[in-house]
């Protein structure tokens, strides 16, 4: 199983637009990030977890020309706002297979309504297939078993999900036991790591480092990175020597 980092910034991206904030000065490749999200890829399947403002930018650089489906987190706009770009792939393939939360399903019919018109619809708009994902009912997806993670986003239910060894979570603030245990004998965990200081919605660096040591995964990488947690090279140095910042382009084999 091999996993691309598409992108690894948080909802502003980095640089910020406007901000002459040092790290979005950086001339550090590492340091420049798009919205979140992962290209992951076993045999001859393909899918991508959320489908931000940067989709079409990331699927570009992956020099990606086919995806079995999206795979959402929640509806929050740096992780949905892409959702027109996956029209190259519709004209292709046809009808795209979407995996959500109901609610998220309900947000896109009112964003992207005319992508779910049943009357009088648009010739150029794609397709979807939607399938619910639902907690404690994992699903099959190319032959591989996905477990849903739930996490709450401060107060907004979120989706992780768990791909055999691998676990993506992101947005997490708050995790329950019971879904904890859903992570036991993971090899390698991604988290979120959105700064130093504390935030109402996200982990801190301290926060993600004390979930780390909690689950005990063979090593773990850190998204959904602002500018206030430092420069990749020298937040990197400070981190256990399991864990890594991940950065836009990273790949992974597990």
């Amino acid at each position: 199983m091999k996993v691309t980092f598409l992108g690894t910034g948080t909802s502003q991206g980095i640089p910020i637009i406007g901000s002459d904030h040092p790290v979005c000065l950086s001339e550090d490749s590492r340091d420049k990030r798009l919205r979140v999200s992962i290209l992951i890829s076993w045999e001859n399947a393909t899918y991508v977890i959320d489908c931000g403002p940067d989709f079409r930018q990331q699927m570009l650089r992956a020099k990606c020309t086919q995806i079995d489906g999206i795979l959402f987190t929640h509806e929050h706009a740096d992780h949905t706002a892409g959702l027109d770009d996956i029209r190259p792939f519709y004209f292709r393939q046809g009808n795209i297979p979407f995996y959500a939360h109901k609610r998220v399903f309900g947000e896109f019919k009112k964003r992207f309504d005319y992508i779910f018109a049943t009357e009088n619809k648009y010739p150029g708009a794609p397709g979807v297939i939607l399938n619910e994902v639902r907690n404690n009912q994992p699903f099959e997806l190319d032959g591989v078993n996905v477990t849903p993670i739930e996490a709450l986003h401060y107060n907004l239910q979120v989706f992780g999900y768990r791909f055999d060894d691998f676990v993506y979570l992101t947005d997490v603030k708050t995790i329950a036991k019971a879904e904890k245990d859903k992570l036991k004998g993971v090899k390698v965990l991604v988290i979120n790591a959105l700064r130093i200081k504390e935030h109402i919605s996200h982990f801190s660096l301290a926060e993600a480092l004390e979930f780390i040591e909690e689950i005990q995964p063979e090593k773990a990488y850190l998204t959904h990175i602002s500018h206030l947690l430092g420069f990749h090279a020298e937040v990197s140095k400070k981190l256990p020597k399991n864990v890594f910042l991940a950065y836009d382009t990273l790949t992974i084999t597990i």
